[in-house]
Formats: C-alpha cells, structure tokens, sequence
C-alpha cells in the first residue's frame, strides 16, 4: 500500500502526544486515589491535587491546539478531526478530574473491589488511548492502530460487566442506603471514563479509515 501524502505540520502530533501522556498520568493517579482510601484524608486530598493539576495542564495543551488550528493553513488531519480528537481527549481528563471531586464531595472513606477493577480498566483505556495516538502520523500504522482501538472497546465492555456486577452486589448488599448511592455514582463515573477513551477510539478509527 503506498504511503499517502500528509502536510508535514507536526506540531499538533506533537501537541497530541502530550495530551495523551497527561491522560495516562491522570488515569493512572485515579487508579492510586481509587486503591488508597485507606490513606489519610490529607494523602487523598494530594492525590485530588494532583489530578488537578494534570487536568489544567491538559486543558493549556486543548487551547494551544485549537489556536494553532486557526492560524495553520495546511493541517495533517481534517480541520474537525483535529478539533474534535482533542476535545473529546480533553473530556477523559474533564471525567478522571469528576471522580476524584465526587470521592471529595461525597467524603467517600472506603470503595469496593469492582471499583478498583474499574479504575484499573481506566488507566488500560487511557495507555492504549495514548498508544493509538501515538501512531496516527503514520498511516502505515493503520492496522496497528486500529487493532488498539478494538481493544479500546473490548475493555470499554469488559467495564460495563464490571460495573453491573459491582451494582448488583451492591444491591443485594449494602445496607446503608446513602454509601450504596456514594458508591453506585462512583461506578457510574468511572465507567463513563472508558467511554469517553471509546469516543476517542471511534473517532480514531474513522481518521484512520478515511486517510490510510
């Protein structure tokens, strides 16, 4: 397959490629605020504020993006490709940033096993989100890259079973009705996270279909 021609602006590659490493990291500190609620309130608290932080990060990284789209006459990608992967990147971080402020909010002090589980499955979303991004430009890469984005909506489903187990559980168990609600909107949110890397994936996917 010959290599299709691509305008050589490898600045939002660039730009890309930060975001994604900030979606790891914020994934990745979740997952240790999710597994350490046994920690102090103060260690949880610096846990939130590091999310935070990343987040802000990110969001700079989004308005270079959409500034530079404005100022570029030749881009790599679709003009609305290129805005919207970064805006729905943008909200896997939006989402890891809610959990941590909902764990806040709602003063929750210990999570299940199935949210750990979730949490786990977000920082796989999150690394395959990165990796996916990372070969998009090279359309040689297409067949790799698509094959992440499958595996982005496999763990996308393995999270939907996770969480429906966890609520029946929960369910069948909890006796404190406010903990159950605490606890069935962490769920929630947490799976809402691998939705949002499937978005990405999808869209991925479609760039890579329509350029390779």
């Amino acid at each position: 397959m010959l290599k299709r021609f691509m305008p050589q602006e490898g600045k939002f590659f660039d730009l890309f490629n930060a975001h994604a490493e900030l979606i790891v990291l914020g994934g990745r500190e979740l997952a240790t605020l999710v597994a350490d609620m046994t920690a102090s309130s103060d260690t949880r608290a610096a846990h939130a504020q590091v999310i935070d932080e990343i987040e802000t990060r990110a969001d700079k990284i989004t308005h270079e993006t959409v500034a530079l789209l404005h100022k570029t006459f030749n881009t790599p990608l679709d003009r609305d490709d290129i805005h919207q992967l970064i805006s729905r990147m943008d909200d896997i971080l939006d989402l890891i940033q809610d959990v941590a402020e909902s764990m806040h909010l709602y003063d929750i002090r210990m999570l299940t096993q199935e949210a750990r589980q979730l949490s786990d499955i977000c920082v796989s979303c999150c690394e395959r989100v990165r990796s996916a991004v990372a070969l998009l430009p090279d359309m040689d890469n297409a067949s790799a890259t698509l094959k992440i984005c499958n595996e982005i909506d496999q763990l996308e489903s393995d999270a939907d079973r996770v969480m429906r187990a966890g609520m029946s559980k929960l369910f069948r168990e909890e006796k404190d009705v406010r903990q159950l609600i605490k606890i069935k909107a962490i769920y929630e949110l947490l799976e809402t996270v691998t939705d949002r890397c499937e978005d990405v994936a999808n869209l991925i996917e479609g760039i890579v279909l329509e350029n390779s």
